[in-house]
């Protein structure tokens, strides 16, 4: 049995990678809420590894959000995850924890990335503006894990999710994703009998979407995947995690709009900002290895909305 700690275990993230952990039922579990233990507080970090000794850590923690409020707040968004991922990775490597896999996400890619995005596009073009010091902070967070592998030999990993959703989504309309937006809004208008539901953007922007459920089996397959075979497989700190479709915003309103049974106009206000005009991972490398999504679409919106509207 290993001591595993999972750091952020109340997120979407870190909570599906809990579930996970907890069905295979094999090891111990270390878990702490932000009151028990701020990662921030590096001298707090520090006595928690050296006094709980991991041996593997997941580091889902991170402060996350939509496209407003990551320009709204990128002050936080920067100085939070920068933060969190410094005491993180090198306490773990001062305890000596035997493997660590840091969390990322696809907006590290450049805004004109070539489609499907590769892991060697990583710093091949200008970020996008809106979500900057957000992705600054999570490519920081990969070089420490490549830095930490190249100088100290540490087993130190790096996964990309694609965009997530499911259990344990926030619905806030200023901090949310798109799809716990979405939801959120075609329910409201639904109860309201509301004529139209308004949508930030042109609706053109393409976008893939992974369930959360299905990230944490891929952490938890990379983790348990033998370092030689990290090593020689995959070949870079990190790894894409991705569903390997994706759809336009449009498309994806409308696929909502049916789960939720609205009815009325779809209406996008041009003013608000598109982002990135696509984003689809390239995950041939973790499907090289064996892992593949089994949660479709459809499937995972149906079960989300039936959690928001109990």
């Amino acid at each position: 049995m290993s001591r595993i700690f999972v750091a952020g275990h109340r997120g979407m993230v870190g909570s599906a990678i809990t579930r996970a952990l907890q069905a295979a039922g094999r090891d111990t579990l270390l878990l702490r809420t932000r009151s028990e233990l701020d990662l921030m507080d590096r001298a707090a970090v520090r006595a928690f590894f050296q006094r709980e000794k991991p041996q593997q850590v997941y580091l889902a923690a991170a402060r996350v959000g939509g496209i407003l409020a990551n320009d709204t707040y990128r002050a936080d968004f920067i100085h939070d995850n920068l933060a969190i991922q410094l005491n993180v990775i090198d306490e773990a490597h001062r305890a000596g924890v035997e493997r660590l896999l840091f969390l990322g996400s696809s907006c590290i890619y450049p805004k004109l990335a070539p489609q499907p995005m590769k892991e060697e596009h990583l710093l091949t073009g200008l970020l996008e503006p809106t979500n900057q010091p957000y992705a600054i902070a999570k490519i920081a967070g990969i070089e420490m894990v490549d830095a930490y592998h190249r100088q100290h030999g540490c087993d130190f990993r790096a996964a990309m999710p694609t965009n997530l959703y499911g259990p344990g989504d926030n619905f806030d309309l200023n901090t949310s994703h798109v799809i716990p937006a979405l939801i959120r809004k075609f329910h409201e208008a639904k109860v309201a009998n509301a004529p139209s539901v308004t949508i930030w953007g042109t609706g053109s922007p393409r976008r893939e979407f992974l369930h959360v459920d299905d990230m944490a089996a891929a952490c938890v397959f990379v983790m348990q995947l033998p370092r030689k075979t990290w090593d020689e497989k995959v070949g870079k700190p990190f790894i894409n995690i991705g569903s390997g479709t994706d759809l336009t915003i449009r498309e994806l309103a409308e696929r909502i709009g049916e789960v939720v049974g609205y009815e009325g106009r779809l209406e996008f206000d041009t003013s608000k900002p598109d982002g990135t005009p696509r984003k689809l991972m390239d995950e041939s490398r973790i499907r090289a290895l064996g892992w593949a999504p089994a949660i479709g679409l459809r499937e995972g919106l149906e079960q989300v909305y039936r959690t928001f509207a109990r």
